[in-house]
């Protein structure tokens, strides 16, 4: 006989790790699609012979980002249909679909192909990535303040949602680089093409788990005044930039994908001429995601003892020391310059998992502010806006960086026997990148996102007053109305 599930005083199913892990394989889901991303840059300048072409398009599709992301946001917000489940599951399940191929199609191989040719085969494949992705990231993140109202079932949450990207990343980073090179560390562009189609049919999987297990707790279309207005993206845009939660995590965000995304084509060259072994480099990064792992448990109870903000403050302040040892380089003893790189990495690691585990929440924490200041959620349009911000850092970040990359004289045809003094740079690079990644953090933790622990604690208690007033609202209402019949 199957047991009953336990319900909370609201009817709904009281909130456990079943929730944790199903919203854990949403990001699993949306990083089976989004990991391959830091392949791409190697795959259009190695195997497709774009370099500086690519750095280009790569700004260019960034506009299609910007209509595109609070555009999906608006609609999603704006929805007031009844669905069978909840509007937010339903736009993430018509996103997981597409993504099947939409992936894919960012690695159509035509490397012989004219150079207007790619031009066209690379916006267009972006474009309807970025546009199923979008569908289901943008609701994906908007569910975390819906499933729970509760400051510690969101960190947890949060944490969870980590564990999720870190598995989704795995995946690539430590398989891919046995599968995708050549015995010379060369790219084999055709393969990547395969890779990127297969993982896109787990992402579904992962989504339709998801999907089937999400309990939500929360009303989205709850208001806190009398009269709804006719919504209104340029206000949304307006109360976002005045929002300083959402500001100051969105900078945080900025930083921590210019990292992880800009330096990912600089890293590659790295392993392929510096350390002269690819292979090695997702072994190497998995390793250095261990501290990720080992916080992930401790995040609930870090954030009930010191705070998400004080947290994530303290790990940007660990990625800032890390990045600076990361200059300390020996190109002529390059074990001993492997062994200082792991290390470091590692340091680096723990700070960005300290931040990662608690940033979703922070965001979920930020959509409450604007409720708080407006009596408005908006919960599409303030994470569609971060997450435009997010892949503007995406875009911008590699290309920036690749402009440097050839700058220094690297040659994407040459793939992994780039000249020695270049491999060097290379390194260099990949440190620069890893600080302003750091600091860009710190900046919007530290001094921009304004909920601490004891500001938090006040906002929660007020926005929990004001929804029972506006319960017990509704009921008078209803009261009077049946005093009248």
């Amino acid at each position: 006989m199957k047991k009953a599930p336990q319900l909370d005083a609201n009817g709904k199913r009281r909130f456990g790790m079943r929730d944790c892990v199903a919203y854990a394989a949403g990001d699993l889901g949306c990083n089976m699609s989004f990991a391959l991303k830091g392949t791409m840059s190697i795959f259009w300048t190695q195997f497709m012979g774009m370099d500086l072409w690519y750095a280009l398009l790569l700004i260019i599709v960034q506009v299609w980002d910007a209509i595109n992301d609070p555009l999906i946001g608006s609609i999603v917000d704006s929805d007031k249909h009844q669905y069978k489940r909840n509007k937010f599951l339903s736009y993430i399940w018509v996103g997981s679909i597409g993504l099947i191929v939409g992936g894919a199609c960012c690695f159509l191989p035509f490397p012989n192909a004219p150079v207007w040719a790619k031009a066209i085969i690379f916006i267009a494949g972006y474009v309807v990535w970025d546009a199923f992705y979008t569908v289901a990231n943008v609701p994906y993140g908007s569910l975390l303040g819906l499933i729970s109202q509760d400051v510690k079932d969101r960190a947890s949450l949060s944490a969870w949602r980590s564990v999720g990207s870190i598995f989704g990343n795995m995946l690539p980073m430590v398989i891919l680089p046995f599968i995708i090179y050549d015995e010379n560390d060369n790219l084999i562009g055709e393969r990547v093409f395969i890779a990127a189609f297969i993982m896109g049919i787990l992402g579904f999987i992962c989504f339709q788990f998801m999907i089937r297990n999400t309990e939500i707790r929360v009303d989205e279309n709850i208001t806190l005044k009398e009269e709804t207005p006719k919504f209104n993206v340029f206000k949304a845009f307006a109360n976002f930039i005045k929002n300083r939660p959402a500001v100051g995590a969105t900078i945080a965000a900025m930083g921590m994908f210019i990292g992880m995304q800009g330096a990912a084509t600089a890293v590659t060259v790295v392993f392929q001429s510096y350390y002269k072994n690819v292979q090695i480099s997702g072994l190497i990064q998995l390793f250095a995601m261990i501290p990720i792992v080992c916080f992930t448990p401790l995040a609930r109870k870090m954030v009930a003892k010191f705070g998400k903000k004080e947290l994530a403050t303290f790990g940007s302040i660990c990625s800032v020391i890390a990045a600076l040892g990361l200059f300390i380089i020996f190109p002529n003893n390059t074990g001993l310059d492997l062994a200082l790189y792991v290390v470091f990495q590692l340091i680096y690691s723990l700070g960005l998992g300290i931040y990662s585990t608690v940033s979703w929440a922070m965001m979920g924490d930020a959509i409450d502010y604007n409720e708080w200041k407006t009596g408005n959620r908006e919960e599409g349009t303030v994470y569609s806006l971060h997450s435009f911000f997010r892949k503007l850092a995406q875009g911008i970040g590699p290309a920036l960086v690749l402009v440097i990359m050839v700058a220094l004289d690297y040659v994407g045809e040459n793939e992994g026997n780039q000249v020695w003094e270049v491999a060097v740079s290379m390194r260099y690079l990949v440190a620069a990148t890893y600080l302003f990644s750091a600091i860009l953090q710190f900046i919007g933790l530290a001094l921009v996102y304004n909920l601490d622990k004891k500001t938090l604690d006040t906002m929660t208690t007020a926005l929990s007053r004001d929804v029972e007033a506006d319960d017990l609202l509704v009921y008078s209402s209803a009261e009077d109305n049946d005093n009248l019949i």
